[in-house]
């Protein structure tokens, strides 16, 4: 606000106060102009709020009006450098996000990509020269050459702190305090004229009752309503009926698939369902002793209603039918014969997931699971038959980092959460023990990719607690692909199946595979030479301890 200093009176911008006496000139008289009066009392308002000038005010005679304007210029300008500085910020940071997946960055990433200049074991000893005609990085992957050496430190670490302890198996009452309902459902004895753990249960519903009203799997998940939908449609022809009770045939598998993911489980599978004495569950992947028993349906989901042991049981309904009109067939002609069919599950998540045990199991030893999926099959299962898929864990782990990843997918992306990953599991093993860490939840759902999947032989030497050596038949993926055949045949002799006809045996050996990579992930090429290489030397000690328990050193994927 302006105000003349002599009469006070409130002065817009452009006023240039013609009315004001003193503003005319020297002549002006105080005592004579009204609004002059007591000079020495000017009444000064500023803001609405009176004061008292104290001192006699000197007029200057520069116009105000022009400080006014340049103040209004300074404020204009601080509001546009302010603007611009937002600007400039919100353009770095975009810079900043999208340039570090592309390698754009001035300043360079902790881990970068490309090849690096010293370790004699590079790519199973390919030279430099080698790795450079193989993969011909780009100008900007250039300083990426200096990541290996911190990346190999890491890597250092964690092969120092490896040490295969054997755990101490739980006894069966222990898991059956753990477990008191699925103990309570199924039997620990079984149809001796069946290769499948069978029994017959009481049904205590009637026929308006719907006995799979309750099922999980078929109130979560729309695919499997038409399954259960023909189950209902059967149930009742499938009764048993014996002095006026109804019972029903109950099958757990004979086998199972146990891993794992990304192997080749899902060719084996359609390839093995081809044969004429082999059913499956149906569905192919229940994940229920590793997932739905504890209420996980989608492990980004959390936690939901657990799975009780009937809704797994249901699962194998066809295949118990089936077996059920064989050994009524059989019953009044030989009581002694063995039924052939044997029933199989395909969850490749059986051998490794134990995520679930921290939220259930609180009595647990340094951090490692007291109980594992295997000590609560082994015990109602103790006879069962396992089979596991394995593949080089390098490419098992860039295959599951296509398939499962979302967006960005490229081989530099697969690099930073290599290396993202190999520091978290660093972390964990300087303060635990490598069972601790393989079967942490919280490291595994942080790192951004699966590597603990592909520690083979952490697993398999857990399951050889409980499961003899002859019960698990191990398998390359390698092998598979290069004489289908040849594997076949050793699952058919592992499962003790019967002979096939030259027809079934063709059908099922020279189907095509299943469960190829997509065309959208094959178009990016493979990884980077660098990444393998990191890659090699992370599991080159679980590699070879593997090759060491199965006395095969194909098993150290040297060349794959």
């Amino acid at each position: 606000m302006r105000y003349c200093i002599n009469c006070c009176i409130h002065l817009l911008p452009n006023d240039l106060h013609r009315q004001c006496f003193r503003c005319r000139g020297p002549n002006h008289n105080n005592q004579k102009c009204p609004v002059c009066k007591g000079e020495n009392k000017i009444p000064l308002y500023a803001d609405s709020k009176q004061m008292k000038l104290l001192a006699v005010l000197e007029v200057r005679t520069d116009h105000s009006e022009s400080w006014n304007g340049f103040f209004c210029l300074r404020k204009g300008k601080l509001c546009s450098l302010i603007f611009g500085l937002i600007i400039m910020t919100l353009v770095m940071a975009s810079y900043i996000l999208t340039g570090a997946k592309h390698g754009l960055l001035l300043i360079p990433s902790p881990f970068h990509y490309g090849a690096f200049t010293s370790n004699p074991s590079l790519m199973d000893n390919e030279s430099l020269s080698d790795i450079k005609d193989h993969y011909q990085p780009s100008k900007m992957n250039i300083s990426y050459v200096k990541d290996y050496p911190s990346i190999k430190l890491i890597i250092d670490t964690i092969t120092s702190k490896i040490e295969f302890i054997t755990r101490q198996r739980p006894d069966v009452e222990e898991l059956r305090k753990q477990e008191p309902h699925m103990f309570s459902v199924i039997p620990n004895k079984f149809l001796p004229n069946s290769k499948n753990p069978c029994w017959y249960e009481e049904y205590r519903g009637n026929t308006t009752t719907d006995p799979y009203a309750t099922n999980s799997y078929a109130l979560y998940s729309k695919r499997f309503r038409t399954i259960f939908d023909y189950l209902r449609k059967v149930f009742w022809n499938h009764l048993y009926h014996y002095k006026d009770k109804h019972y029903r045939l109950r099958c757990l598998p004979h086998f199972y698939i146990i891993g794992q993911p990304k192997c080749g489980t899902t060719d084996l599978y359609d390839r093995l369902r081809l044969h004429p004495d082999v059913r499956f569950s149906a569905i192919k992947e229940p994940h229920w002793w590793t997932r739905k028993r504890f209420g996980i349906i989608r492990l980004r989901d959390g936690f939901h209603d657990r799975y009780p042991v009937e809704d797994y049981l249901d699962l194998f309904d066809l295949a118990a039918h089936q077996i059920q009109g064989v050994l009524q067939s059989e019953a009044a002609r030989e009581h002694s014969k063995m039924n052939n069919i044997v029933i199989g599950e395909a969850s490749a998540s059986t051998m490794w997931d134990n995520n679930a045990w921290i939220f259930f199991y609180d009595n647990s030893t340094e951090g490692e699971p007291p109980f594992l999926i295997q000590d609560f099959i082994h015990a109602f299962q103790p006879n069962a038959k396992l089979i596991v898929m394995l593949r080089d864990p390098v490419e098992r782990l860039y295959s599951d980092y296509l398939y499962f990843a979302s967006a960005n997918k490229s081989a530099e992306d697969f690099h930073e959460k290599v290396a993202e990953s190999l520091q978290l599991f660093e972390n964990c093993m300087l303060d635990y023990s490598l069972r601790a860490c393989v079967y942490n939840n919280t490291l595994n759902n942080a790192m951004p990719v699966r590597l603990q999947v592909g520690l083979y032989v952490v697993y398999l030497l857990d399951w050889l607690t409980v499961f003899d050596k002859d019960q698990i038949l191990v398998l390359r993926l390698e092998d598979h692909a290069s004489n289908v055949k040849y594997t076949m045949h050793m699952v058919f002799q592992f499962l003790d199946l019967g002979p096939l006809s030259e027809k079934q045996e063709a059908l099922i050996t020279k189907s095509p595979a299943s469960n190829t990579r997509r065309p959208e992930d094959r178009s990016l090429g493979p990884m980077l030479p660098t990444t393998k290489a990191i890659l090699r030397d992370f599991y080159r000690p679980f590699n070879t301890k593997l090759a060491q328990v199965l006395s095969d050193d194909a098993f150290l994927w040297k060349r794959t």
